[in-house]
């Protein structure tokens, strides 16, 4: 009987609580069970990480296989635990050494092939993978978003680049750390603007003080064209601002890129979006419109048109900043501070006229 234990992280709002993941061999009918609260993703895992560890050339232990993923009581979900596994049925069937897989914090989904698979939600892990001083092992799709904040992150491409880093036969490359842009980004400039004099005074009043602006006007009049300019007076994020924006994104499944990292958002949800969509939600719940705008812009053109649940969804995250979306059985917080850019078509009230009808009998 063997126990081999490794160490990864699980995906809650923007959060990456640590999981504990502990293969357990021992005598008996070969069957491999995984407990600890696992959702079916996780479950499915069983088939893609004995489908690579024989494609990659090892011996699957024909025993009696029990992974627990602590603690007990957190839902686990997605592809992410599927490397870490592998690795732990590995070491405790005495296939690679046991030694090195307390000090690191491993992350992949693998193909039935032994190869590596991005992972979602990879850059809140790799941050609080680094505070706790163990470096992480990510495949190396995720390497260019792992190096915006992370310069201890080693990268693979396969199950069996990873045995032979843990066998010191070769070395895991790390991935660099890439300059990120600290300008204010390709945004819509305000110089390209002629006239509107009101509406640029009342943008850059509204940058400077971090105020909410709404625009009436008719249609066709440049309120559009002015909100789409508003995040270019915005000064460049500071790094954490930025981590957390990049967070959100990365968790959304959105591209996080050096061009884009300390570039503020902009987003501008169709008036048929649903409360859900704007504030977030859904049976694993996503950031929404309104968290993808942290530290951003959110404009709603046409605001009367937006549904009333929708705008009256909008008032506590405005005064709080956060999104806070309870299940039954936990709960996930995403951040949601943003500036709220609104546009909407005057209103003309149009006297009614009355017309009463006699009938004579």
């Amino acid at each position: 009987m063997s126990v081999a234990t490794l160490h990864s992280r699980a995906s809650l709002g923007t959060g990456a609580p640590p999981v504990t993941i502990e293969v357990f061999l021992s005598g008996g009918l070969p069957t491999f069970s995984i407990v600890g609260m696992a959702q079916t993703a996780v479950r499915e895992s069983k088939d893609r990480v004995r489908g690579a560890i024989i494609n990659a050339g090892f011996t699957f232990p024909q025993q009696r296989i029990t992974v627990s993923l602590a603690p007990a009581d957190m839902r686990k979900d997605g592809g992410r635990f599927d490397l870490a596994i592998a690795l732990g049925i590995l070491a405790a069937s005495r296939q690679i050494p046991e030694e090195r897989l307390d000090n690191i914090e491993v992350y992949g989904e693998l193909a039935l092939d032994g190869s590596l698979r991005t992972v979602a939600g990879i850059l809140p892990a790799i941050v609080a993978a680094d505070e706790a001083s163990r470096p992480a092992v990510i495949p190396a799709a995720n390497a260019e978003e792992a190096s915006l904040v992370s310069a201890s992150t080693r990268v693979a491409t396969h199950l069996l680049e990873v045995c032979s880093w843990l066998r010191g036969s070769d070395e895991l490359p790390i991935s660099p750390t890439q300059p990120t842009d600290t300008t204010a980004g390709t945004y819509p400039d305000l110089a390209d603007v002629r006239g509107q004099f009101a509406a640029r005074r009342a943008l850059k009043i509204a940058a400077a003080g971090g105020h909410n602006l709404l625009f009436i006007g008719p249609p066709g009049t440049g309120k559009t064209m002015l909100a789409r300019r508003l995040p270019s007076l915005l000064p460049p994020m500071s790094r954490q601002s930025a981590i957390e924006s990049a967070a959100v994104r990365s968790v959304a499944g959105d591209d996080v890129a050096p061009d884009n990292f300390r570039r503020r958002p902009f987003r501008a949800p169709h008036h048929s979006a649903s409360a859900v969509a704007l504030v977030g939600g859904g049976i694993s719940p996503c950031p929404g419109e309104i968290s993808r705008a942290h530290n951003g812009v959110l404009f709603l053109d046409e605001l009367p048109e937006y549904q009333r649940d929708v705008l009256e969804a909008l008032r506590e995250p405005l005064e709080s900043g956060l999104v806070s979306l309870a299940r039954a059985n936990y709960r996930v917080t995403f951040p949601a501070r943003f500036q709220l850019v609104a546009a909407m078509n005057p209103c003309f009230s149009r006297p009614t006229t009355k017309t009463v009808t006699t009938t004579t009998v």
